[in-house]
């Protein structure tokens, strides 16, 4: 299957959502080290409104910006250096999402809100478990700050609550958005 081009403009528009998303609450002080993001939501709806391949696809872009140094990650970071941070996991965790999300939006005869409900949390338990397992190797491997995995969820808790509140909005609004895209166009009639 071909890639169009509104598909490469809209994997580069959630590229950018990303962005502000990582950084649109960067003036809220970090929560046990972690930045508060809206993220996760934005890989939710990546996936739903966009698919299996292009949100996916979007998020990839988003990762590689970041990792070559544009300044889109969380905290305004960027750089090869953050795949060693403890947060990186959840960057991961994006790509995984958006295909999940997609593909469950996609395999419905016909996506209704409870598709889009059930996917977007499943994305974020994918979100969440490989995040903050990424998070508690990193802190116990490399970064010698060691935790145990049940302390990393408990950190996590917050978070958690505040994308499981989130997650069900950007489902009913995912729903919605994809509708109006899927809707037919009227074509013109040509004057015979």
């Amino acid at each position: 299957m071909k890639i169009k081009t509104i598909d490469l403009i809209m994997a580069a528009l959630f590229a950018a959502l990303m962005g502000i998303g990582a950084n649109i609450a960067a003036f809220l002080p970090p929560i046990s080290g972690v930045p508060l993001t809206f993220q996760t939501i934005i890989a939710i709806l990546a996936g739903a409104v966009l698919g299996s391949r292009i949100g996916t696809l979007s998020m990839v872009v988003y990762a590689l910006i970041g990792l070559v140094g544009a300044p889109i990650f969380a905290d305004f970071s960027g750089g090869f250096g953050t795949i060693f941070g403890s947060s990186f996991g959840f960057i991961l965790s994006f790509i995984v999402m958006a295909f999940a999300v997609g593909k469950i939006v996609e395999t419905a005869k016909r996506p209704s809100l409870p598709v889009f409900i059930f996917a977007g949390y499943v994305g974020l338990a994918i979100n969440y478990v490989i995040g903050t397992t990424y998070m508690y190797g990193a802190l116990n491997l490399w970064l010698h700050s060691p935790m145990s995995y049940a302390s990393a969820w408990v950190i996590m808790i917050p978070f958690l609550i505040k994308d499981a509140i989130l997650t069900f909005v950007i489902a009913i609004a995912s729903e919605r958005i994809y509708r109006s895209l899927k809707r037919p166009t009227p074509t013109k009639k040509h004057a015979a």
